[in-house]
């Protein structure tokens, strides 16, 4: 068994933990970090999370490419993450580089090439924080509990993060519909693409803006990537079941 981990999260949150501000008055202030702090922390959170499921499963740790193709389909996409990197950032990745086994995949979000990984690949578990692994199904530890997703689930999520869009990625879904509204709407009609399409037209926003949201939305799986050209698939409803059916380095890993 393997561990799927996120470790774009892990770094940042332990390279941010070990920056210090030095403030030399007036209009200066310097921002230094200790790589061996952050480093050691790094390791000690890899460490953790393999004590949780035994000392046989084996961390793959995936990060995210410099490029993304999301930014193609909507230029915005995460432009309001303007603040650089935690001192020391790059110099961790390389060092866990060295340590453990890789996946970066050109132009990809870790959360793609984890999802590509593990439905090539059933009987992992992903590690992540993040909401969006919701759709890929399989075993998902959000470093608090585990839990196992259903492949139906998953795909409704996709459709109900589509209509409920993601403020920290920065794309709206449909204004004034969360999570929960979503829910209900799909429950109402029915988890298919025209429901999407009418909770968009309701706003005065075309199949186009909701065909968007849902390519932003989607995370990838082993059906979404052409291996030889090494470029995504962008999802498409007339591929999607539901809407037919109604319902890098040397120590990389290869994917």
């Amino acid at each position: 068994m393997k561990l799927l981990i996120d470790a774009d999260f892990i770094v940042y949150k332990c390279c941010a933990a070990a920056e210090t501000e030095i403030d030399w008055a007036e209009d200066v202030i310097l921002v230094t970090s200790r790589f061996s702090e952050a480093y050691k922390a790094a390791l000690h959170e890899i460490m953790r999370i393999r004590d949780e499921f035994g000392t046989f499963a084996e961390p793959i740790l995936f990060f995210s490419h410099f490029e993304n193709f999301r930014k193609k389909i909507y230029p915005e996409y995460k432009g309001h993450r303007n603040r650089k990197k935690p001192c020391g950032y790059k110099k961790v990745i390389s060092a866990l580089q060295d340590d453990y086994g890789t996946v970066i995949m050109p132009e990809l979000e870790a959360d793609d090439s984890m999802g590509i990984y593990a439905t090539k690949y059933p009987g992992n578990i992903i590690v992540s924080p993040d909401k969006d692994m919701r759709q890929i199904p399989g075993k998902l530890y959000d470093f608090n509990e585990t839990t196992l997703i259903k492949e139906t689930d998953g795909r409704n999520w996709h459709y109900i993060q589509t209509l409920a869009g993601d403020a920290t990625d920065g794309y709206s879904g449909v204004p004034g519909i969360g999570v929960k509204r979503a829910v209900a709407l799909f429950e109402k009609t029915g988890y298919n693409w025209q429901t999407i399409k009418d909770a968009f037209a309701a706003k005065d926003l075309d199949e186009d803006v909701a065909l968007m949201n849902a390519r932003l939305a989607k995370i990838l799986t082993k059906d979404d990537y052409d291996y030889e050209r090494r470029v995504p698939i962008l999802w498409s409803p007339e591929t999607d079941n539901r809407t037919n059916n109604g319902t890098g380095p040397s120590n990389e890993v290869d994917v």
